[in-house]
């Protein structure tokens, strides 16, 4: 049975739950925990990967000391607790889940923002693994490479621990990584309600799209599961593992005579799908779609490195949910 909150920071309980091994409120629930050595201490992972399936929603809590993570050179030994929304999420090949900070721009703690302004990309793996992608929104001019860096790891943080740097001298610096955060907590909001879904060409395998326009029209939310989304990021055609990228949609529409929804999502990242979940040259980019009940997608796509815009078309199997 998955472990919840039960009302004290830091604390497990148990969550009764329903027959479909849901929690029958909208309370988060944690599907899993790792311990500082990324080892699994409660929960497990295919209780967060059945959640993220099933459209769940997810935030990661972590814990650190503030002179071990913000400022190094501080005497300031403060355990600071941080919850952060994964708006976009992953399930890559049926057994891997990644999440995406999308929202955020860079926090320098206690005080205020980071600079340069820019976007914090961070993404989180099931087992703990991180990555960042940063590209940058203020009127700087790059002119580097795209490439893997080499950056020496000179970082003070000692529970800090790089894997590869990317893009350095670019518009569009990323790299991969693990800081050692005291404990991760993988909470999950599982109450939604797969209504409909359907193939590229917009043929239903289950649900109906009547089942949709009704609950969008008495005012319930929308989000979607798209199938391989980032399939064009692969290194070689055909060499992308099968995914599913989940996000949520602001605007919809439906043409009640042509029985088309139609929902446009909330910003999202596309990276290229393997596991680990990691950031590299031409592996990624971002941007926003508009989505249709006849597998019809349309794809407005910023290039991270020039911050220039594209627009496309493609077709997508995707599954609607309401909550």
């Amino acid at each position: 049975m998955p472990v919840g909150y039960t009302g004290d920071a830091g604390k497990l309980g148990e969550f009764e739950m329903n027959e479909n091994g849901r929690d029958r409120s909208d309370r988060w629930t944690c599907a899993l925990e790792l311990d500082d050595s990324r080892s699994i201490t409660a929960g497990r992972q295919s209780a967060l990967r059945d959640a993220i399936r099933r459209g769940a929603d997810l935030r990661i809590y972590t814990e650190f000391r503030h002179n071990e993570h913000i400022d190094p050179a501080s005497d300031d030994t403060e355990v600071v607790r941080e919850v952060a929304e994964f708006k976009a999420t992953y399930l890559v090949d049926e057994r891997w889940v990644a999440g995406i900070m999308t929202m955020r721009q860079p926090v320098e703690l206690p005080d205020g923002f980071g600079q340069p302004p820019s976007m914090s990309f961070f993404m989180y793996n099931e087992d703990g693994r991180q990555a960042i992608a940063r590209p940058y929104l203020d009127d700087r001019s790059s002119t580097g490479i795209p490439d893997l860096t080499s950056v020496p790891d000179d970082t003070p943080m000692a529970r800090y621990h790089r894997f590869s740097s990317w893009d350095a001298d670019t518009n569009a610096p990323s790299h991969n990584f693990v800081y050692d955060f005291d404990v991760f907590r993988f909470w999950v909001c599982d109450n939604w309600r797969e209504v409909l879904a359907h193939d590229r060409d917009g043929t239903v395998s289950s649900g109906s799209i009547d089942a949709l326009a009704h609950a969008f029209s008495n005012g319930a939310e929308v989000k979607v599961g798209i199938g391989d989304l980032c399939h064009d990021l692969a290194e070689e055609q055909g060499d992308s593992p099968c995914h599913e990228v989940f996000i949520q949609l602001n605007s919809c529409y439906y043409y009640t005579d042509q029985k088309l929804f139609i929902g446009a999502t909330d910003p999202l990242v596309r990276v290229r799908p393997v596991i680990p979940m990691e950031y590299s040259t031409g592996g990624w980019d971002f941007g926003w779609l508009v989505v249709r009940t006849d597998g019809h997608a349309a794809l407005r796509l910023a290039d991270p490195y020039t911050l220039k815009f594209r627009d496309a078309e493609r077709r997508y199997a995707v599954r609607w949910f309401v909550r």
